[in-house]
């Protein structure tokens, strides 16, 4: 096993920017076809890519789509071309400061133009071992390979990112090993509930299992996925979110989908076209500190909604009621 680029710092000093929404945390899981990739930028317009989907094209073409002036951070969860292809001109345009990496070289030609692309761009290689690392106000924890993974799927580095209450989660093409090691690494409030969650092996059969997510409770879950012949997401897949009441949405049918998150943790999804698939709730979505449990926020209108600084109210989240919703779209007081 080679191992490329070790770095001990566990927290970074990021000093660049770039230009979105102020005072709130934006989550874009990217439109790039079949593969991931995810862009997170601060409050304070710090930035990190995690993953870049399989098109050097299609990344560059999104990132000026959205303005992105710099790159922070830039995050392999593993080696598969799907997800590291974008990282290559991410990386050439805006010569990140850090590339966390599983630390598990790649065999492909597509691996060793990152490799190279890095040093030449004066970007240092950063092993995963579980650094918690502060984007501004935005807290990103790893969660590393657990001990004794054989390979790249089952070695993909997690992402848990919190800001105020919010709380999302990647975790790459990880599959039962892995997931199975990292439920008896972490006690189940570090791993649950999450607000949105990007679902494993762009849902595969062997990604997400019923354990996992019976920790996990995701609240949303999205899908990125395009045209292939693996069947994904595949059925099995698509039954597992559902049975834990998420919210489904998939890059193929929504396009790029955005969480804007505000100061405290309230946040939103809109996807670029449609809307997802909505399921009912039997938990609420994660808060370090809930005030009341989720049944029992009622707002009586639309008024006290706003006046909460809670709208839009997505179906799933607490005080939603369909009686707020009058088009039945699942956003209630737009």
């Amino acid at each position: 096993m080679r191992r490329w680029g070790a770095l001990a710092a566990l927290g970074l000093g990021l000093v660049s920017a770039q230009p979105a929404p102020g005072g709130v945390l934006t989550i874009r899981f990217l439109d790039v076809g079949q593969g991931d990739a995810v862009l997170i930028t601060s409050p304070e317009g710090k930035s990190v890519l995690y993953d870049g989907g399989r098109s050097e094209a299609r990344l560059k073409a999104l990132l000026t789509q959205y303005q992105v002036k710099s790159l922070d951070l830039v995050v392999a969860s593993h080696a598969d071309s799907d997800h590291i292809t974008g990282l290559v001109p991410a990386v050439q345009t805006f010569r990140p400061k850090y590339f966390l990496n599983n630390g598990l070289a790649g065999t492909t030609q597509i691996w060793q133009k990152l490799v190279t692309t890095a040093k030449q761009a004066g970007t240092q290689g950063l092993i995963a071992k579980g650094q918690t690392i502060n984007l501004g106000s935005v807290k990103l924890t790893v969660l590393p390979p657990p001990p004794g993974m054989k390979d790249q799927n089952t070695s993909s580095v997690g992402l848990l990112v919190q800001y105020g209450s919010f709380r999302a989660l990647m975790t790459g093409d990880s599959e039962t090993p892995e997931t199975t090691a990292w439920l008896r690494q972490y006690p189940a409030a570090a791993l649950g509930p999450i607000d949105v969650y990007k679902s494993i092996h762009h849902g595969a059969r062997n990604g997400d299992n019923a354990r996992w997510l019976a920790t996990v409770r995701p609240a949303n879950v999205v899908i990125g996925v395009g045209p292939n012949n693996y069947g994904h997401p595949t059925a099995e897949a698509i039954t597992l979110y559902k049975k834990v009441g998420a919210a489904i949405y998939r890059t193929d049918l929504n396009g790029t989908v955005t969480v804007t998150v505000q100061h405290g943790g309230a946040y939103t999804l809109s996807a670029a076209k449609g809307t997802g698939t909505a399921a009912t709730r039997t938990q609420a979505p994660s808060s370090v500190t809930p005030p009341t449990p989720a049944s029992s926020v009622v707002y009586p209108n639309c008024a006290a909604v706003r006046a909460a600084g809670k709208a839009p109210l997505l179906r799933g989240q607490p005080g939603y009621s369909s009686k707020l919703d009058r088009d039945g779209d699942g956003r209630a007081c737009e």
